[in-house]
């Protein structure tokens, strides 16, 4: 009995001292103890000890902010028989748990030559998934766009659906999405709004600690006009050069079967630059 009471003194002891106690005083114990008692009691209490140093230890990691960010920029010019600029950058940002995935970027280009402008978009989107198991989440999804060459002001498209990982490790993720969605836009100065299913794919592969390979692509028919329909598709691979910088090049294939009148249906980017990851 009097060896619980004084574990259970210690115990409620220590915590409120931490380690400010002289590690070099004698512990009191009752001289009528067996020593083998004695010695139980002091693993109990260094067992305790650890697990509230390994409980510090995990709120510390889990306070640590988890998002993965990147910011890349690309130009070129020339100057001579022609003078031509393209400028490009790009923003992406992300973060996963057991349970949700935050997923958000953006990115704009500009292009000119002999000072006629042959380069103007702006894009950005933003994604939410719930994993319901290891595999099967839901998800929310926003996307916009703009493209001053294929004359659209603006292109919104709301997205609910379900997904799939139908690969999921640690160097690789395959993933396919489905769900209905609705798009506005404004296409030659003139509005419309309509309801299309939404089937998307997206593959990734580490190939090792200093190169990466991704692959997505966007199916978007209208509901009511079939032949009227978006893919939206990219292509990137991404070399580092040092712990935060890489080389980064990625093609984008932006395709619509029914464009703004005088446009081609098919708008191609071959986008190369630098990325600093923080």
């Amino acid at each position: 009995m009097k060896r619980h009471i004084l574990i259970a003194l210690f115990l409620a002891v220590l915590p409120a001292c931490g380690r400010a106690a002289d590690t070099n005083q004698a512990v009191p114990v009752s001289t009528n103890k067996p020593v083998e008692n004695i010695n139980r009691d002091l693993m109990v209490v260094a067992a305790v000890d650890s697990v509230i140093d390994a409980t510090h230890s995990a709120a510390v990691a889990t306070n640590k902010s988890a998002w993965e960010s990147s910011i890349a920029f690309g130009l070129t010019l020339t100057s001579g028989n022609s003078d031509t600029l393209l400028a490009n950058t790009t923003f992406n940002t992300h973060r996963r748990n057991p349970t949700n995935e935050w997923f958000f970027g953006a990115d704009a280009a500009y292009g000119e030559n002999n000072s006629v402008k042959n380069a103007e978009t702006l894009h950005g989107f933003g994604q939410y998934n719930h994993l319901f198991s290891e595999r099967w989440f839901g998800y929310l999804r926003a996307d916009g766009l703009h493209d001053g060459i294929a004359d659209v002001t603006y292109r919104v498209t709301l997205s609910p659906g379900a997904g799939y990982y139908f690969i999921k490790t640690k160097a690789t993720t395959l993933a396919g999405e489905v769900g209905p969605s609705v798009l506005f836009e404004k296409l030659d100065d003139e509005r419309s709004t309509y309801l299309t299913p939404r089937f998307a794919e997206h593959f990734e592969h580490k190939m090792d600690e200093h190169t990466r390979f991704w692959q997505s692509v966007e199916f978007l028919p209208q509901a009511d006009k079939p032949d009227n329909f978006l893919i939206n598709a990219e292509v990137g691979v991404e070399a580092a050069l040092t712990k935060r910088l890489s080389l980064r090049t990625v093609v984008q294939d932006n395709y619509a079967n029914i464009p703004a009148p005088r446009r081609t249906d098919n708008d191609v980017k071959l986008i190369s630059g630098l990325a600093y990851k923080f």
